[in-house]
């Protein structure tokens, strides 16, 4: 990991932005929780999370320049995110981040990142 460069750089830039949103989605898809709350066309929502970690991570504006400011809690609002979906989603950011050869320290720096949004997306109590 290169503390000068962003995220988005250390992951490789858009091939490994894109890489990782599709080992991602390979597991959410087949989780037995979290692939229920996902459309069975799953391109358009992989290519709006390519955009959004891409802006996130330090690359290149693509979410806001295509869909305008993220708020990203509200557009999730209308997903049950218990406390544990946010768990489980973030087991599988981690599986994904290991299956594309994501290293230390970057995996655990990634993984530090997308849980303040992931547990800031909880709208509804545990089950």
């Amino acid at each position: 990991m290169n503390p000068n460069d962003s995220i988005y750089d250390n992951l490789g830039g858009s091939e490994g932005v894109h890489r990782l949103v599709e080992s991602f989605y390979a597991k959410v898809q087949i989780h037995p929780q979290l692939g229920p709350l996902f459309p069975a066309d799953i391109t358009p929502v992989m290519e709006k999370q390519y955009q959004f970690l891409s802006q996130f991570f330090g690359g290149p504006a693509l979410y806001s320049e295509l869909h305008g400011h993220p708020m990203m809690r509200a557009r999730h609002m209308h997903v049950p995110i218990t406390p544990e979906r946010a768990e489980e989603w973030l087991d599988c950011m981690k599986e994904a981040l290991e299956e594309t050869g994501v290293e230390e320290p970057l995996r655990s720096f990634v993984l530090s990142r997308l849980a303040g949004p992931a547990h800031h997306f909880v709208n509804m109590p545990q089950e």
